[in-house]
């Protein structure tokens, strides 16, 4: 949608080199300013749409917590079950 602003300011161009009125001159360049303005606008605005993350995929606080804490069972599980460690401190003789 945005590439329709770059005809219509380049349309706006052409029409003001071919002005044999002031008038129409000023307005014809005025509005070919705006349409370029429009089209930069677009396509930075359409840059930036597609760069942005899926907001989808994001989690949401709980989803996040729930996450965290079968991770922290996850590696309560897994030093349990390894032979030879116990929360204290080996003394050595």
């Amino acid at each position: 949608m945005y590439w329709l602003f770059l005809l219509l300011a380049l349309a706006a161009l052409v029409i003001a080199f071919k002005a044999s009125s002031g008038l129409l001159l000023v307005v014809s360049l005025l509005a070919s300013l705006g349409f370029f303005i429009a089209w930069i606008l677009g396509l930075l605005a359409a840059r930036i749409g597609s760069s942005s993350r899926d907001e989808g995929l994001m989690l949401d606080p709980n989803e996040l917590r729930r996450l965290r804490e079968q991770a922290e069972a996850r590696k309560l599980a897994a030093a349990s079950q390894q032979p030879g460690s116990s929360s204290e401190p080996q003394q050595q003789r």
